[in-house]
């Protein structure tokens, strides 16, 4: 009886490596793009004072959105700064890559209540009360929320001010204040176009996708925590006496007497 009760109790998934792996890449992630983006600085500007040599004349200048690297276009061939390299760049790209797989699984495995049997329960699989269940979710949905809403400010502040004067919020333009041409709310972007006839983006195209892409662990994270609330709930409706009805946190409500 006592391995019937013990088997029939929910599980939960052991999550903590893919989580370390996660902080890893992250952490590798964060250090990269720095690099990539310190190497970014005036990059164009040595190109066009002939700094940078190239193969042929110059031709054009652009910023690439990830890695992050101002690529100097000369007539027969391409340099691009240090976020251009092939060795930087399979890094990110594997960082990034590796970084976002953790975070769905260990996302994705807080949706699941595995059985307590199998080869691989003691391994993988660990007992877990309800209400552990729903800490550890809210606390994975508290903080993907949270960092999508600080990116998202970071990102779109200006837009949600007045998207109509987006361009020349923030600084002391005058009488010649840049025209907002087109934005978006998601992803959070928008073009700026100057007196002069030129335009510019306010937020660079990779920092824009990243805030669109963040909202996807958080809704993941979101739908673990209303799947583990859910779950609970019942099981407290279930178990309680009849004619004593629970509330929705479990809590019998007949009056005493």
């Amino acid at each position: 009886m006592s391995n019937a009760r013990t088997d029939d109790r929910p599980g939960g998934y052991r999550t903590g490596p893919l989580w370390l792996g996660a902080g890893v890449a992250f952490a590798v992630l964060g250090l990269g793009l720095v690099v990539a983006l310190f190497g970014m600085l005036e990059f164009d500007e040595r190109c066009m004072q002939g700094m940078t040599k190239g193969p042929g004349p110059l031709v054009n200048t652009r910023n690439q959105a990830f890695p992050p690297a101002t690529v100097c276009e000369f007539r027969d061939g391409d340099v691009t700064s240090v976020g251009g390299g092939a060795l930087l760049t399979g890094l990110l790209w594997a960082a990034l890559l590796f970084m976002t797989a953790c975070v769905f699984l260990a996302l994705l495995a807080e949706c699941f209540e595995p059985p307590l049997r199998g080869a691989f329960a003691g391994e993988l699989v660990v007992p877990m009360s309800r209400t552990e269940k729903v800490r550890r979710t809210g606390a994975a949905f508290f903080v993907t929320g949270s960092f999508f809403l600080m990116i998202y400010a970071l990102a779109g502040w200006k837009l949600l001010a007045g998207p109509a004067s987006a361009c020349a919020r923030g600084a002391d333009w005058g009488a010649y204040a840049p025209r907002t041409v087109t934005y978006s709310f998601f992803p959070p972007r928008a073009t700026c176009q100057y007196a002069s006839g030129m335009t510019h983006r306010m937020n660079p195209d990779w920092f824009a996708w990243l805030t669109a892409g963040m909202i996807a662990p958080a809704l993941l994270a979101g739908l673990g925590f209303v799947l583990a609330y859910r779950r609970r709930r019942a099981e407290r409706l279930a178990g309680a006496p009849a004619g004593r009805p629970a509330d929705a946190t479990g809590a019998d409500r007949t009056p005493a007497t």
